[in-house]
This record gives C-alpha cells, sequence and structure tokens, in this order.
C-alpha cells in the first residue's frame, strides 16, 4: 500500500493508524522515492516479459520458417544458435529439462548397485565403485542429476546383468517435472568476439 500526503492517516506495519501531521519528513520522502522505485521495476518487469515472448515468437517464426524452406516435419527438441546475415548478432535458445528421480525406484537402484559393486567389483576396479558413490552423493539431501545420469554412458562397457538391472531401475525413476527455455543474444565486436547482452531471462 502506498500512502500520499492525500491520506490524513498513514498506517504503519502492525496497522497503528498515524497522523500525517506527526510523519517526518525523511519519512515521507522515503514513501515517495520507494512507491517510484517499486512503478519502476514493475515497468521494467513488465517490458522484459512482453520483450522475452517477442524473442520467442520471432525464433518460432525463424525455426518454422526453416523448416518448411527444408521440408522437414519437424526438428524435434534442443538447443539452437540464430545469426543474422554478417553474423554479427547472434541469438541463443536454450532448453533445459530439469531431472528428478523417483524415491522408491531410485532406492531400488542403489541397492542393485551396491549388489553389483559387493559381488563384482576387486581392487583393481577400485574406480567402479567411486565412480557409483559419487553419483549418489547428496548435497542438502539432493542428488546431483547429472551425476547420476553420467552412469548411463556405461550401458555398453559394463556387462553385468545386476549392473544393468541397475540401470533400468534408474531410467524408470527418471522424472521431468518441467523444462525451460532460455534465450540469450550477443553482439559481436571490432576485435570479433560475442558479448553476451545481459536481459537476465532466467526468473521470468
Amino acid at each position: 500500500m502506498i500512502q500520499t500526503k492525500k491520506n490524513q492517516m498513514w498506517l504503519d506495519e502492525a496497522g497503528n493508524r498515524i497522523p500525517f501531521n506527526r510523519l517526518t519528513k525523511l519519512e515521507v520522502t522515503r514513501e515517495k522515492e520507494v512507491a517510484k522505485i517499486l512503478k519502476d521495476a514493475l515497468a521494467l518487469n513488465k517490458r522484459l516479459i512482453d520483450f522475452k515472448e517477442a524473442i520467442r515468437e520471432a525464433t518460432e517464426k525463424i525455426i518454422s520458417e526453416f523448416q518448411a524452406e527444408k521440408g522437414l516435419e519437424t526438428m524435434g527438441k534442443g538447443n539452437v544458435t540464430l545469426f543474422n546475415f554478417d553474423r554479427s548478432i547472434k541469438v541463443e535458445v536454450s532448453i533445459s529439462d530439469r531431472i528428478e528421480f523417483d524415491d522408491l525406484t531410485m532406492k531400488a537402484c542403489k541397492e542393485r548397485f551396491d549388489q553389483f559393486l559387493n559381488t563384482n567389483v576387486d581392487g583393481k576396479q577400485e574406480f567402479i565403485k567411486e565412480m557409483v558413490n559419487d553419483a549418489f552423493s547428496t548435497s542438502r539431501g539432493k542428488l546431483d542429476a547429472k551425476k547420476v545420469m553420467s552412469l548411463l554412458k556405461y550401458e555398453t562397457k559394463i556387462s553385468d546383468v545386476v549392473f544393468h538391472q541397475a540401470l533400468t531401475l534408474l531410467k524408470e525413476s527418471i522424472r521431468r517435472p518441467d523444462s525451460r527455455t532460455y534465450y540469450r543474444v550477443w553482439l559481436r565486436d571490432e576485435t570479433g568476439h560475442y558479448k553476451n547482452i545481459d536481459l537476465n531471462f532466467s526468473s521470468i
């Protein structure tokens, strides 16, 4: 609630009614300037939201026309980098899928990995145990999705049945609750390097 000189009584944070003539000059100035900051911040936030939507529409238009020109029905899901004609402007479209894991299935997965480690890994293969334990280490009670997913690259390298049972459970535990699209705009400088125009779209 923004209060002005027109309000004969101002409310403080406790809901107490304070007569305007009891306020200090600083309190009145602070109310006015903070309100102005909020107004400008909301306006800038709205412009960023609108601009991000404009970038989305523009990049989708380019991709759609590219598909039509090349006779493609779909390009699938992935990151795209777009340039203008002389490549002085670069626009990056990055899609990030947030990965989570089903707790019960992941517990069963960890048990299979432990079974594999206890029966198949000797001193010469200690690195495998370190690899698995590192993948299942937690930070603030949460698994690092990248570390866990990295175990899948050993699917063709280790033929053990129990190991593959663990990988199957790992795949079954994967959940992708949402995905986010990020946009970054770059301008090439006189030295030939691209400099990012910081728009801080990540939280919008």
